[in-house]
């Protein structure tokens, strides 16, 4: 049994990096008087900003949220996925390691390469990308500069706030008679809104490597299914994209109590996403 630490949001002093995105969004709604630095605010591939930063305000918490997400881009800006993926969180983390903070910090299903057809915690990452490869390394610098870690490992993010998924079927399914989407890659996908308040039982958690997704696996096809109703599949060589993604990027969770299904977590975003829709 992993040792949980009783945590009350409001008493302990947050800084989250990364607050513009889409999860860092979310997490600033879940800790509502952090310290929220925006892209704008702060360019986290300068490490002396960084540690200045993290010295200043001495947070108890320190999130990183910050990423450069396109995976299909980071083929073509291989330098700024490495800067910003994997060297930065270890200024990060050498920050926190400097105040006595704890660091959560948020990695990829994309570190495996696909060929097991389930992941955990332990098992050996193999990228077969540059996205992959550049988290893989973000991993290890966090590790090589804090024990006072808690990585958080996700996958198929969806959410309000920024570009996924589920927002870009919709569109899709506007726009085309049919769309197709690949039905040999296998994942969970993630509600963003559920993984920042699942962030904050794993701020009371031993520090570790953690799985953290919506249960439930399914191919992208059956994910945009439930989303809309002109999508017919296709195999990957007929979707050619510049990043090798792998066949099975299932991440299992051993450490902590599972999330909803992602099923239910879609229902709800997309009601909130139509009540949204209605006040534009």
């Amino acid at each position: 049994m992993v040792y949980r630490e009783s945590l009350v949001v409001e008493k302990i002093k947050t800084l989250i990096f990364g607050a513009g995105g889409m999860l860092g969004r979310e997490l600033c709604n879940v800790f509502p008087d952090a310290i929220k630095l925006k892209h704008r605010d702060i360019d986290i591939r300068n490490r002396k900003m960084v540690l200045k930063t993290i010295e200043m305000e001495k947070p108890d918490v320190v999130i990183n949220a910050a990423a450069y997400t396109s995976v299909d881009e980071c083929e073509d800006h291989q330098e700024l996925a490495f800067d910003v993926n994997g060297i930065a969180p270890g200024y990060i983390a050498e920050g926190c390691s400097n105040t006595g903070a704890k660091l959560i910090h948020y990695s990829s299903d994309y570190i495996f390469d696909g060929s097991k057809k389930e992941y955990i915690e332990s098992d050996l990452p193999n990228p077969i990308n540059i996205y992959g490869s550049s988290k893989l390394m973000g991993e290890k610098n966090v590790i090589q500069n804090t024990n006072n870690y808690r990585i958080i490992r996700t996958s198929w993010l969806f959410g309000a706030h920024g570009v996924n998924f589920v927002d870009t079927m919709m569109k899709l399914k506007e726009q085309k008679e049919t769309v197709k989407v690949v039905n040999d890659q296998f994942g969970k996908p993630t509600y963003a809104y559920d993984l920042a308040r699942k962030t904050v039982e794993i701020v009371g958690l031993v520090p570790d490597i953690y799985h953290i997704t919506n249960e439930g696996v399914c191919s992208w096809f059956e994910f945009a299914s439930a989303i809309i109703d002109n999508v017919t599949p296709c195999k990957s060589e007929e979707f050619v994209r510049k990043a090798k993604r792998p066949t099975y990027s299932v991440l299992v969770n051993t450490k902590t109590t599972p999330m909803r299904h992602w099923k239910d977590a879609l229902a709800e975003y997309l009601n909130k996403r139509k009540t949204m829709m209605g006040y534009l």
